[in-house]
């Protein structure tokens, strides 16, 4: 699967979808010369995109490399004239490269224009139409990189490692690949709303016993006070706001209070930032012994960056048939084997994924064959059951094709059904 992404999967921007390609030089020459003739066209190289600035070493350049016009804003402009950008807004500069006619020996002249354009920006080009003929858009975009201008987000060369969650490459930042996170859960650190907080609602050590005398007290009453709250009501009493406050605190707002250990008065000004923000920061600087007793307040969640897919978005914004590889994972064995059926690709695609796919449905095949059919590609091995993960094993034994060799289905392949073991029997 993974090299099935690598070799034929088209990359999408993370932020705005939109489909990027890489494209050799001969094929956006063949792209732009799939244009009706007589239709007349501007080679434009973009070589300031959405940046704030007056930009005038660009259009000096620009007039010493020997070119006459740009275009700013979608405004054409003679480089003689004098142009002044307002510098506090961002601008688009691009290079009129050429200026043409679609005809048929207009190829040789065409592929320096869309040389020269390339050069001038690392692999972009644009191709404007001031009169689109029918099914045409006004631009057409190339680039020889996979990258998204608009976005600034460049892909480098797929390769399949970049498909496992694994491999650092692939897997999501924030999560390094595990597609979960222990967060400290509001549920166990406050696991009966009957009580307040004086009454001992906080089950962690140092907010048991709220006190205005205490250290902590002194900032939960001011807290209160702002949120709608105080010491002795009852946490299943607050209202959302004042329930969210105290979970997940005030923001920059600060705290003038005074604060008591040992008897002795501070002076303090601060900031509250929640009660699980200060009993995660515990567990993080608590040591050994300290994350040992924090970690009985402390849940697995889905990562909130890849919410639980372990890869990162650069990584799922590629996709085979529509699907990026989570979303293939995700579905059924019997319903993955229908997708890679049905997918077809063109030209040197074809050629490329033409042993992949061959491979892929084969294994598919296989674990259906064995019964598997409704399991998950994305399933985690240890959630699967003996009698599954044996069969997997049998799945894996059929694949490796080998001869000459005799299987005897003792338990728990013996507790197949009957028309299972006619398919187990038809695939060996």
């Amino acid at each position: 699967l993974r090299l099935l992404y690598a070799r034929v999967g088209i990359p999408h921007c993370p932020v705005c979808g939109k489909e990027i390609r890489q494209q050799t030089v001969d094929q956006i020459l063949d792209k732009i010369c799939e244009l009706p003739a007589r239709t007349k066209f501007i080679v434009l190289a973009p070589v300031v995109r959405g940046k704030k600035g007056m930009h005038e070493k660009v259009f000096e350049d620009a007039k010493k490399s020997g070119y006459v016009r740009v275009r700013v804003d979608g405004s054409m402009y003679e480089l003689s004239e004098e142009i002044s950008l307002d510098k506090n807004k961002k601008h688009t500069v691009e290079i009129v490269v050429d200026r043409l006619i679609m005809k048929d020996d207009i190829r040789a002249r065409l592929s320096d224009s869309v040389e020269a354009a390339l050069h001038l920006t690392d692999g972009n080009l644009l191709i404007s139409l001031p009169e689109p003929p029918d099914g045409y858009e006004e631009e057409l975009s190339f680039s020889q990189s996979y990258a998204c201008e608009e976005h600034g987000i460049s892909i480098g060369e797929l390769e399949p490692r970049m498909f496992s969650f694994n491999n650092p490459t692939g897997a999501c930042p924030a999560c390094a690949g595990l597609g979960e996170m222990q967060t400290v859960s509001a549920a166990k650190v406050i696991p009966d709303k009957r009580l307040s907080l004086r009454g001992g609602a906080i089950a962690v050590n140092g907010f048991k016993t709220l006190e205005e005398d205490s250290w902590n007290g002194p900032l939960f009453a001011a807290v209160g006070e702002v949120a709608g709250f105080d010491l002795d009501m009852p946490i299943r009493e607050y209202s959302a706001s004042a329930l969210n406050a105290l979970l997940f605190g005030t923001g920059d707002r600060v705290y003038r209070i005074n604060r008591y250990f040992g008897g002795v008065n501070h002076e303090q000004t601060l900031t509250f930032h929640g009660i699980l923000d200060m009993v995660e920061s515990r567990m993080k600087n608590g040591g050994m012994f300290g994350k040992e007793y924090y970690t009985q307040f402390v849940q697995e969640a889905d990562c909130p960056a890849c919410g639980g897919k372990r890869l990162s978005p650069v990584v799922l914004a590629v996709t085979v048939g529509g699907l990026n590889i989570h979303e293939f994972c995700a579905m059924s064995v019997e319903n993955a084997l229908a997708f890679i059926e049905q997918l077809h690709f063109s030209g040197g695609e074809e050629v490329i994924s033409r042993e992949i796919i061959k491979e892929i449905r084969a294994r598919l095949g296989f674990l259906v064959s064995v019964g598997l059919g409704y399991l998950t590609l994305g399933r985690k091995a240890g959630t699967l059951s003996g009698g599954e993960a044996q069969r997997i094993r049998l799945a894996t034994q059929i694949g490796s094709a080998l001869t000459g060799v005799l299987y005897i289905l003792d338990e728990p392949s013996i507790g197949l059904h009957s028309r299972d073991n006619s398919k187990l029997i038809a695939t060996l």
